[in-house]
């Protein structure tokens, strides 16, 4: 974290997240969950509640604190230092929350969101498909209305926090015809007859987040269940990309902190030729461009908050939190790689965590949208920009020939 970035207040807040990173949240915890001893540590987002670091930025009358983005990224990163599965688990009531916040009425809202903050209840979102996950709009699990409630029909697959969740948010097909993108909608899912949770998967990292696949059997899914507009989830989904890539990029920082300073400090320490392995520079280069990636990554997760905040326009929104996945994400996969080289072998034991960061640094790449998905979002709303009146120069005519007739050929 850049501590110029940072207010008095944000301080204070960071001191509290690194508080409950440092002493609410037992080694023994961690190394269960990546051995597999615990499938789902509830009791993990139970103390999280206890402290209100849960959803912090929904409103206070909710159980939050009423705090913007700039605020939770900073506790965003630091419960990153705990690794993927928990910074995911801690990471679903903001992003569930975002649409029970968004476009949930008051009583969906205390029956499905205040709970969730008090660590009384937890929760999954069920998004992720076999056919596929960045296709969204081309689901196939189904909701057909049948007077009262709908009949939800499919799957959906690597679905973290599966296992424990009281409740999940659903998208689901509830119009065969027309077009996908105003035919889908969004359910509160809780579990009960029809509802099918199998942990499933034994993953490389992210491990003990209860990963598993959720299967639904002609669930019977109440009216009153249904989030926002029928066929209307559509809108709902462009605004929980905000979470989802907003979450996945502060705990990327965190992540790859924690490996540059487990190596920084072994390099410090660690002598070979006569002399601690900083002083060379295939050591202290990596150190150097570690640092300089995050916090490279860092100022435009910063940035990216502070237009949420804002109320930036939609388009740069999306272009800026896609920005931010993608740098947080590539940078920690390159910062946990240097640690590995800096230590070399015992890096790659179990003596150091860094083997453990280095597994569950690669999910970040995929989830939430895929790196290459952000490519896409990215270069379409700088392409759509492009093509608004703008006041700046115009750099293409500072070329001596610019005006030569026939010259510039499109076609």
């Amino acid at each position: 974290m850049i501590e110029a970035l940072l207010s008095e207040s944000q301080r204070a807040l960071r001191d509290e997240a690194r508080a409950f990173a440092r002493d609410d949240v037992p080694r023994e915890l961690i190394l269960d969950m990546d051995a597999g001893k615990v499938i789902y540590p509830r009791a993990f987002l139970e103390a999280a509640a206890r402290r209100r670091l849960l959803g912090l930025r929904f409103p206070a009358a909710l159980g939050g604190r009423a705090l913007g983005w700039r605020d939770e990224i900073v506790v965003l990163e630091e419960v990153g230092v705990l690794g993927t599965a928990l910074a995911c688990l801690y990471s679903l009531p903001s992003i569930v929350g975002e649409a029970l916040a968004c476009f949930g009425t008051p009583e969906q809202q205390a029956r499905w969101l205040t709970p969730v903050l008090q660590g009384r209840l937890t929760v999954a979102e069920a998004l992720t498909e076999p056919r596929g996950g960045s296709d969204f709009f081309g689901t196939s699990a189904t909701a057909q209305r049948h007077g009262d409630a709908y009949l939800l029909k499919g799957q959906k697959r690597f679905i973290v926090g599966a296992e424990g969740a009281d409740y999940f948010l659903v998208y689901a097909r509830t119009r065969s015809d027309g077009d996908p993108h105003a035919s889908i909608s969004m359910f509160v899912v809780e579990r009960g007859p029809g509802v099918h949770v199998e942990h499933v998967y034994g993953l490389l990292g992210t491990r003990g987040g209860g990963t598993g696949r959720v299967i639904f059997r002609a669930a019977r899914v109440p009216v009153e269940n249904l989030i926002g507009k029928e066929n209307g989830a559509g809108e709902i989904f462009y605004q929980m990309m905000i979470p989802e890539r907003m979450t996945s990029a502060a705990g990327a920082l965190g992540l790859g902190r924690a490996a540059l300073e487990v190596a920084a400090r072994y390099s410090d320490r660690r002598k070979a030729f006569g002399q601690k392995i900083r002083a060379f520079e295939g050591v202290s280069f990596k150190v150097a461009e570690s640092i300089t990636l995050l916090d490279s990554a860092a100022s435009l997760v910063h940035a990216a908050a502070t237009a949420v905040d804002g109320g930036d326009d939609p388009g740069r929104v999306r272009r800026l939190v896609s920005e931010s996945k993608k740098a947080a994400t590539e940078a920690s996969w390159a910062v946990v790689n240097h640690a590995m080289q800096i230590l070399g072998g015992i890096g790659y034991t179990g003596v150091y965590p860094i083997e453990r960061l280095l597994r569950d640094a690669r999910l970040a790449l995929i989830w939430t949208g895929t790196n290459e998905i952000m490519d896409l979002v990215i270069q379409h709303e700088f392409y759509r920009e492009l093509g608004l009146s703008s006041s700046a120069r115009d750099i293409e005519a500072d070329a001596p020939e610019q005006a030569n007739e026939g010259e510039k050929v499109f076609e």
